[in-house]
Parts: C-alpha cells; structure tokens; sequence
C-alpha cells in the first residue's frame, strides 16, 4: 500500500514508519522542511499547504502531528498550541481527503482522554465523553476535525491512544528515573484507572488498522487489562528494585499540574473492545507485561 504519515519523525511516527516499511509498504513522510528526499512530502498545515495529489493518490493517511503534551501546564501558549497542532493538521487532511472523494482511508490521532472520568465503570468506544479537561477537550476538536473525511465516505479510524510506554519515551523515562531514585509514588488515593499500552502493541495496533480495509471509527489503543495508579506505582517500582513511597496528595497535584491535573487523577477504565474485535492480538495485555518489554532494551516493534 501507499501510505502517507504526519508527524512520522516524532517517537511514534518514526517507528510506525519503520514497521510499515518493514510490512512491505511505501511510506511517504509529511515534514515542514523543504526536501527532495524520494520519501518526503513538504506541506505546511498552517498554511494549507499539501501536495493533493499525493495524498488522492495514498491508500492510508495517518495524522499523528502534534505539539508535544509535555509542557508547562499553566501557560496559554502551551495550551493553545497543543490544540491548534492537532485540530489544524487534522482539518487540513480531512479536508484534502474529502476533495479526492473519500478515497484514501484516514487514520487520525487522537487521545485516550477523551472518555474523562468515569471512575471504574469499563469504557468501550461506545462510551461517551466527560467533563472540561484541557486534554478532554482538545480530544474531542481532534475528533470532530475528521468530520469532512467521514462525510465524504473515507474509511476513519479515530486513533484514541493511551500513554505508549516504553523507556526511550515519556512518560516511562521519567517515571523510571523517578522509581530508580526511590522517590516514586501513586497518585492521590492510587484508585484511578490508567490505561496504557506497549509500543510494540501500539505499532501493531496501527499497522493493523491500516491494513484492515474493513476498520473504522474509534479504536481504543490500550491494553485489555488496564491497571489503577496505585497498581502501576506498585509494578514499577518492583521492576525497578524499588518501593514505592505514600501517595502525592491531591491537593499538591492540583497545585502543581494546573489543568493538567484531571489527566492524572481522572479514571479511566478503557478497554480495546473495537480492536479485539476486528481481530488485533496483543503482546502485553496488562501492566506487568508493558513494563517488561518497556523497560528492556534494543526492543524490536516487529510482529
């Protein structure tokens, strides 16, 4: 297949690039430079700048642009440019989509934050979404932007990832440095639901979609048995060789997270239902297995 990617030199694109490839497919990078690489496209999102052409002539968009989520939680402009790379790149690419007819299928990037929180009720895609989080928001935009590919009749597959973990990346690098200096510990009363994934299975997960011609909608990219912070603090630090210290309290959560806070006290008990459906087998079904093959090194994303 011909298939296209935005935001494939982040940690994420780069190896959902690499398996692709590996699959037998051409990937042809998105990137905001001028280039006359052969596997290069330059488009600037901003700008609606984009080859038409190239994008009618793809069996797979994927759109995985974005700011990054780390960053200073009680800034304006952070806040602001963590929506505006998502919603933008993703309207850009609904859009060109919907001008070739809804030919090439659309695989848009999204969050697992867009359920909020529901305590410990399990959430399927057929749940709905709760509350004001900046994150809770920002998802829903996200989502709502693939609206001219829908309409135009493109196969969409809303991409609603949970944290990837894996040491080379946040959040597990940090949390690991954290453990290993013994200065880890749950969150509030730990009771919250975390849903997570290995990159491993998130490759896969994605690679499948894409290949899957029969997928669509959204897709809940998480491990089947998601653990409670209070079971993950556990597991991480006995991976580490590590006890796990009193809980943060909410107070100072609130406090020093700003609007970030509701992403790491909501619940969120999700469950990959739509993708064990469509017949997606994981590797790492719950928290121990993610941090296995998380915290190992010279991991490969091979299937």
């Amino acid at each position: 297949m011909r298939i296209v990617i935005a935001g494939a030199s982040g940690f994420l694109g780069s190896n959902l690039t690499d398996e692709l490839r590996n699959r037998g497919h051409q990937v042809t990078r998105l990137v905001r430079r001028e280039t006359s690489a052969e596997d290069e496209s330059t488009w600037d999102p901003y700008a609606g700048t984009l080859d038409r052409d190239l994008v009618a002539g793809a069996d797979v968009v994927v759109n995985l642009a974005g700011s990054p989520t780390a960053g200073n939680p009680h800034s304006q402009k952070w806040a602001r440019e963590l929506r505006e790379s998502r919603v933008r790149t993703t309207e850009l690419l609904a859009r060109t989509i919907a001008e070739t007819g809804g030919e090439p299928a659309f695989l848009a990037g999204n969050g697992i934050s867009w359920y909020g929180d529901h305590g410990d009720r399990p959430l399927t895609e057929a749940s709905d979404s709760r509350g004001h989080g900046l994150l809770t928001e920002v998802t829903r935009e996200w989502q709502a932007a693939t609206t001219p590919a829908v309409e135009a009749g493109a196969r969409v597959c809303v991409l609603r990832t949970s944290p990837v973990m894996d040491r080379r990346s946040e959040p597990l690098r940090s949390l690991r440095l954290l453990f290993r200096a013994g200065l880890g510990a749950r969150l509030g009363d730990g009771g919250q639901y975390m849903p997570m994934i290995s990159l491993r299975d998130w490759v896969g997960a994605v690679a499948h979609l894409a290949e899957h011609d029969r997928a669509e909608g959204p897709f809940n990219l998480c491990c089947p048995e998601p653990p409670t912070n209070a079971e993950f603090s556990r597991a991480l630090a006995r991976a580490v060789h590590r006890i796990s210290l009193p809980g943060v309290p909410k107070a100072a959560l609130r406090l020093g997270a700003g609007r970030m806070a509701p992403e790491l006290l909501n619940s969120v008990n999700a469950r990959p239902a739509a993708l064990q459906e469509s017949g997606f087998a994981f590797q790492d079904p719950d928290v121990e297995a993610i941090l296995a093959t998380g915290l190992a090194t010279g991991m490969s994303t091979a299937r």
